[in-house]
């Protein structure tokens, strides 16, 4: 089954990624042989999947949460879903007038 995946790095940072065979690309980021990424930052563990019926729909969810903040994707692996609308609003500093 195909398969969108996060790991955890020793950095503390994220790694997304999407497989067909999870199990196996697992142990190739293990082995650091996977993805360039996860060989200049090791992966410490598995901390989230969410497995789908097409391979381009796990694709197409990797590249979304690829874009998404550290403490977004933290929210959606720690469950909290009602928080995730909050986290894609930018904030941005005070606007200044230019008279």
């Amino acid at each position: 089954m195909p398969h969108m995946y996060i790991l955890e790095c020793i950095d503390g940072s994220y790694y997304t990624g999407s497989t067909v065979d999870l199990q196996r690309r697992l142990r190739q980021h293990f082995l650091g042989i996977g993805a360039n990424y996860t060989c200049k930052h090791p992966p410490v563990r598995l901390v989230y999947t969410e497995e789908y019926g097409r391979v381009s729909d796990a694709f197409y969810r990797e590249k979304q949460i690829q874009k998404w903040s550290h403490a977004k994707k933290q929210a959606l692996i720690e469950g909290r879903m009602g928080e995730l609308t909050g986290l894609a609003k930018k904030e941005f500093g005070p606007r200044y007038n230019s008279a």
